[in-house]
């Protein structure tokens, strides 16, 4: 058993006030499946390239095998497949490729095409098999499921669950608890690793987040009750100290040493109580600095007067005259949340985009209500540009509401004024997101809305659908966002 050692390991970027890691320490197996989970901007990805040594850092991280980056940058993409292969992992023969290929359900066939022809989901596997072939080293896979279908994804679970000595960073709560033994995950003021999968954490992640609110109320009313009884004790303890130069009603001088006595006994009960309360203090504020505040979103539907909104008869998106998918025929009504699923590349977000008044060839019937307003998350991030305020005012967006839906999404307000362009995927998402969440719709077409979205954002997202019933068409791959939301499902098949 090898091990990888973090020792007070401290990192902060050029130019900020905050550290990212203060004085982290944990101990790793390489022969563990970890899931690395955080909020979006929480440094995730920063973690993986401190343990690749691309930041200087304090602290030290040792350890006796290699690490390598997952996805990692293909320079000549006009090669074949297999020559790709080759470089990383020289040492290793055709069968043993082919062998690894086999256990992604792929056929040997793609390895003697150009790697920039392959799908997306082929190029994944030709990367990730290199690099298990290439042998004594330590993955740090990076979102490997972002614009996965479902089907590759779970080729992807068979295939890691034979593997093991690897970092997985991923959203995908069924996929985590399918893969992993151990999650790691970035909280607030340190990083926690557990044995177990995602769906083991998040219920001792429930547990402790429950008991650190119900002890920090407890503290709160004992503070606010030993305050009090501090205070009165205290000015009990003037009134009596004050009163030992009074005179009976007979004029006769009181016993000072006996009302001395007992304004000491008063004030050293105050005195008692005061070190209570600073304990109590202590303790409470060593509670709730994990616990994330994730503060419900709003959506406000608008409900169309015409149902249903959209009629599909006998519809099949057409590429160069030929139908790409079987036929498919559908309504959607006022409430209804559909998942349009299949295979990457059969048309599920043409038919999207035809909804939405593209020229799309298409045979069959559509039916689109007139008049409809409808609010679309696009599947890319690559045309947003501009800060915050700008793109507010450019998208005709209430620039209050949809920044308050980002904090709520857990953006910092540090970031409120950063170039767009220069934030993380998962950030420029839920400014995507935000923007449709925050405009009244009859009708929301999103298009994989989930894509480097953190865990909690898409629990915030499901239970806000979930509350308020929105009218969705949407494009997703994450089993559990949509087992949760989904009141239909349109299956494409070919």
């Amino acid at each position: 058993m090898s091990v990888i050692n973090v020792k007070n390991l401290t990192f902060r970027y050029d130019g900020s006030l905050n550290n990212v890691f203060e004085n982290v320490s944990f101990n790793i197996d390489t022969d563990w499946k970890l899931g690395l989970i955080g909020r979006n901007g929480r440094g995730k990805t920063t973690f993986l390239k401190l343990l690749l040594g691309e930041y200087e850092y304090k602290g030290t991280i040792t350890k006796s095998v290699e690490f390598d980056y997952f996805p990692f940058e293909v320079k000549d993409k006009e090669r074949m497949a297999i020559e790709i292969v080759n470089e990383i992992a020289p040492n290793v023969e055709d069968w043993q490729i082919i062998k690894e290929l086999n256990l992604l359900n792929s056929d040997a066939e793609i390895l003697y095409r150009n790697f920039n022809l392959l799908s997306g989901g082929e190029q994944i596997k030709i990367l990730l098999i290199s690099l298990f072939l290439k042998g004594n080293n330590f993955l740090l896979i990076d979102e490997p499921t972002n614009h996965l279908d479902i089907e590759t994804r779970n080729n992807l679970v068979e295939y890691l669950n034979k593997k093991k000595g690897f970092i997985l960073v991923s959203h995908d709560r069924n996929f985590l608890d399918k893969v992993v033994d151990h999650i790691i995950s970035i909280n607030n003021t340190n990083i926690d690793i557990q044995k177990g999968n995602f769906s083991t954490w998040q219920e001792n992640k429930d547990r402790q987040d429950n008991f650190e609110l119900t002890q920090n109320e407890k503290l709160r009313k004992d503070i606010n009750r030993l305050e009090i009884a501090s205070r009165n004790t205290a000015n009990w303890s003037d009134k009596v100290e004050k009163s030992k130069y009074n005179t009976t009603n007979s004029g006769s001088s009181v016993d000072r040493g006996y009302i001395g006595h007992q304004s000491a006994k008063m004030m050293k009960r105050s005195k008692v109580m005061e070190q209570r309360i600073e304990k109590a203090i202590e303790e409470k504020s060593s509670l709730l600095n994990n616990v994330d505040r994730s503060d419900s979103l709003k959506i406000i539907p608008l409900e169309s007067r015409k149902n249903p909104l959209i009629i599909a008869d006998g519809l099949q998106i057409k590429y160069n005259d030929k139908p790409i998918f079987d036929k498919i025929s559908f309504e959607v009504n006022n409430g209804d949340r559909i998942a349009i699923v299949g295979k990457n590349g059969i048309g599920k977000s043409s038919i999207l985009k035809l909804i939405l008044g593209e020229n799309i060839s298409y045979n069959g019937t559509l039916k689109v209500a007139n008049d409809l307003k409808i609010s679309y998350v696009s599947q890319s991030t690559e045309h947003l540009k501009g800060n915050l305020k700008e793109f507010s005012k450019q998208n005709n967006v209430e620039e209050s509401i949809f920044k308050a839906m980002l904090v709520k999404m857990g953006l910092a307000n540090s970031e409120f004024e950063k170039d767009i362009k220069q934030m993380s995927e998962g950030q420029k998402k839920k400014i995507l997101l935000a923007k449709s969440i925050s405009e009244q719709a009859n009708l929301y077409i999103w298009d994989e809305p989930l894509n480097y979205i953190d865990i909690l954002t898409r629990i915030q997202i499901e239970e806000a659908i979930l509350k308020y019933k929105p009218t969705v068409i949407f494009v997703e791959h994450d089993e559990t966002f949509i087992e949760k939301i989904a009141t239909k499902v349109i299956q494409l098949n070919r």
